[in-house]
């Protein structure tokens, strides 16, 4: 299992390359965003973008996250650092978890001061739960943002995270939520 996330997280950190004028930071080379998301239940990565099957659940999620612009693949992307609390209430199944990971995320479109996109990345996580039996787990996310000016802009995002099936429970986290970025 280690061996698998430092081959992961040396891959993430070796395909980008450094670019200008990103659409997500413009001619900034830095962003701050700090998420926060409320959890539409376990299940599968249907959950991301179908909302008919969300089943909100007790369960509040932040995210800090530290980014930087880069191409991926000659698409808009930015490499980023993550800092995540899941806070479950009226829980005596300990869902609650702290994450930290190293993601990528893509802007598949972009029109103007729009863009939407898709993002991935092993996720390290402090306990095992009842829906998911592994520290490690993925966290994949679909979201929809607009640079409001030079140095802000918000996102819409969904995220899932899971653990790809590695052991028997694997229910899986999703979250829905909204962020707010400073770039600079």
């Amino acid at each position: 299992m280690k061996k698998i996330s430092i081959f992961l997280l040396s891959l993430i950190l070796t395909l980008p390359t450094f670019a200008k004028n990103n659409v997500m930071f413009g001619e900034k080379i830095n962003s701050i965003t700090l998420y926060g998301a409320q959890s539409t239940g376990s299940g599968s990565l249907l959950k991301l973008i179908y909302p008919g099957v969300w089943d909100f659940h007790p369960q509040t999620f932040a995210m800090f996250q530290y980014s930087q612009p880069v191409q991926f693949f000659r698409l808009d992307s930015r490499l980023n650092f993550n800092v995540a609390q899941n806070f479950a209430y009226n829980s005596s199944q300990g869902l609650s978890f702290f994450a930290m990971s190293i993601s990528l995320d893509s802007a598949l479109l972009q029109y103007k001061d729009w863009y939407m996109g898709i993002g991935i990345g092993p996720y390290m996580r402090d306990n095992m739960d009842y829906w998911v039996e592994s520290r490690l787990v993925f966290g994949e996310k679909v979201f929809v943002g607009k640079s409001i000016n030079e140095n802000w802009n918000i996102e819409l995002f969904t995220i899932h995270f899971s653990n790809g099936n590695f052991t028997n429970k694997n229910e899986g986290f999703n979250f829905v939520g909204f962020g707010v970025g400073y770039k600079f």
